[in-house]
């Protein structure tokens, strides 16, 4: 009987032993086909990585520390076929390719068009790396940075001569200091501001983003910092040398840039204020063309600040050299063309004087129609990059709180809350839901980057690019008093999202990654690139992209690349041949996830030091 109960217990036994067996064979063949399906190709990719020699593991010998020279780790490389890329020529270190200064004096000067962008054609396109000058140190930590820049980083005198008497720049031993002063502040930039915020609510976070045209070297905007405005600062590189690059150095938001004839590369009612402190720009010319540019860019209830040349010319024609006839038309002009975009005017006091675009949209068209004022006809008003500006007035198509402006959130609040443009369903395929949901991814992105470089948010990183910024969701992860990101929205973007970016009360540009960006070289502590190369995957050479990301890349700055793993092998074997330290990580979800992160650190070299890309 005992024997009969074992022999039965044996079979039972079996039989769970092959249904186990059988059960484990078709579980590993439907994650077999799960895998081949393409939905589950990270974990046989990664493996694919990993043959290649990438390393995805969290970085463990990435030193993101400055040191102001030498490398900052090594990274073994067993690919003989890599392409060095050698240095540019010293005379190079502060080559800007799309404002080159030889290559502007073949355009016409009519309306600042030679000052305007001319990027190489393809074959006259730098390969080579921009040295920087020798000395070259990373630049003081933010607030210092606002006040003092080292010399040997922009050695460039002629404007502690030329504006010796208005404060914008003092040279002092091995550094530059910026009193803070302007042509229109001499006394300093604090006390100018203190003017403006007895009419305009500068403190309570109404007014967020603003546009300085004309910014010389930026002190209103590094003042107007400490009062959470974040300014976009524009300049031409023209005989006022490197005014855009001290302003950067300083840790100020800029770019190079002019009113000429092309339109702003910047969305319309994208600033709460804009700003003009004698920066020589023709108003009231072609039919008050630039004030119109400047309108579509100004939101409904944004204000505009003309400080200097005409305002006051009762007072001041003999000490700016013109005739009271001159000047007077020319402020006539300015008066009738505010008057025909609906701004009202809130106050002139000296040198200061301040409008306000009106908030109601429908009264005021109605207004210009009768005046006959002739409309913009292009439908897209954000449709904006290398378009000609027009002698016209951009519509706004907009209705309701979108239109007044009123729907606009308070700063920092404004951050995370719904933008209109979503919210009114103007951006194609974006939601409030699928809004929150990417500002919800970023955080957790960013959390990830955090854990890999531990000092992101330290203010080790000052000036911080995002190349492909989508809804700004990285730079609101990110968002701290001691950092900004520059927002670029790729011209060849999907969905044109920049608009969004401002309405959360964050800057950017339009710009397209087939051609140079509108810096000087060495001007970012950080860029950041998510799904760009996939972006252009067809559209230009990976090798200039990097390049260019090399070019703006200040030396121990830091580099993350956000992308699917194929694309990465592709600019990893490029990135081997540029003097990066950099390592391959997997997806902060583990290595099933196909998309990769690439972290990189730009070696410490300058012009004329041994051309090897090792640190041996």
């Amino acid at each position: 009987m005992a024997n009969k109960l074992n022999a039965g217990d044996s079979r039972t036994r079996s039989s769970v032993s092959i249904f186990i067996v059988a059960g484990l064979c078709c579980f590993f063949y439907l994650l077999g086909a799960w895998q081949r399906s393409g939905f589950g190709k990270g974990d046989s990719i990664a493996l694919e990585v990993t043959k290649n020699g990438a390393a995805c593991n969290v970085i463990p010998n990435l030193n993101f520390e400055t040191h102001h020279g030498g490398g900052a780790g090594m990274i073994e490389d067993s690919d003989s076929n890599v392409k060095e890329i050698k240095p540019c020529k010293p005379r190079y270190a502060d080559y800007t390719p799309c404002q080159d200064q030889n290559r502007a004096m073949k355009f016409p000067r009519e309306n600042m068009n030679y000052r305007e962008r001319h990027c190489p054609p393809q074959e006259e396109k730098l390969h080579c790396l921009i040295p920087a000058p020798n000395g070259y140190v990373t630049p003081f930590r933010w607030p210092k940075s606002r006040d003092y820049v080292p010399y040997a980083n922009a050695p460039y005198k002629s404007l502690t001569v030329e504006k010796a008497i208005q404060n914008w720049i003092q040279y002092e031993g091995s550094v530059f200091r910026f009193p803070g002063g302007g042509t229109q502040f001499p006394q300093g930039a604090d006390k100018y501001i203190d003017q403006l915020a007895s009419v305009i609510p500068i403190e309570n976070g109404t007014v967020r983003t603003a546009l300085d045209t004309g910014c010389g070297v930026a002190s209103w905007g590094a003042y107007l910092w400490r009062r959470k405005v974040i300014t976009m600062s524009f300049a031409p590189r023209d005989s006022h040398e490197a005014q855009v690059q001290f302003a950067l150095e300083r840790g100020v938001p800029a770019v190079i840039g002019v009113l000429g004839t092309i339109k702003m590369p910047y969305p319309s009612r994208a600033f709460d204020m804009a700003h003009c402190s004698r920066c020589l720009i023709p108003w009231g010319a072609n039919d008050g063309m630039y004030m119109k540019e400047v309108d579509r860019v100004l939101r409904p209830g944004g204000y505009w600040v003309l400080s200097g040349p005409p305002i006051n010319w009762k007072t001041n024609y003999k000490a700016w050299q013109r005739s009271k006839e001159d000047l007077e038309e020319e402020q006539r002009k300015i008066e009738e063309i505010a008057k025909l975009l609906c701004w009202e005017k809130k106050s002139e006091k000296a040198e200061i004087a301040i409008w306000q675009k009106r908030i109601d949209a429908d009264s005021c068209r109605a207004e210009q129609e009768n005046s006959g004022a002739t409309f913009c006809k292009a439908s897209d008003p954000d449709d904006v990059w290398y378009k000609k500006m027009e002698e016209c007035i951009t519509p706004s198509d907009v209705k309701g709180d979108e239109a007044s402006g009123e729907s606009i959130k308070p700063f920092p609040e404004r951050v995370y809350a719904i933008p209109q443009r979503i919210a009114s369903g103007s951006v194609r395929g974006v939601s409030a839901e699928s809004y929150q949901e990417d500002s919800k991814k970023w955080k957790k992105h960013v959390n990830a980057y955090k854990r890999i470089n531990k000092i992101l948010d330290s203010g080790r990183y000052r000036n911080i690019m995002d190349m492909n910024a989508g809804l700004g969701g990285f730079a609101a992860a990110l968002e701290s008093p001691k950092l900004w990101v520059m927002n670029v929205v790729p011209t060849i973007a999907e969905k044109n999202t920049l608009g969004v970016i401002y309405e959360r009360g964050l800057i950017g540009i339009y710009h397209d990654w087939c051609e140079g960006f509108s810096t000087y070289p060495r001007t970012y502590d950080l860029i950041h690139a998510n799904g760009l190369f996939s972006l252009y995957k067809d559209k230009c050479d990976f090798e200039d992209i990097l390049l260019e990301m090399d070019r703006i890349l200040r030396p121990e700055g830091a580099v993350i690349i956000r992308d699917a793993v194929d694309v990465l092998n592709k600019v990893q074997k490029i990135v081997r041949g540029i003097r990066w330290d950099f390592k391959l990580t997997d997806h902060e979800d583990g290595p099933l996830v196909p998309e990769k992160i690439l972290i990189a650190v730009k070696k410490y070299w300058v012009a004329g030091e041994n051309n090897s890309t090792s640190t041996e």
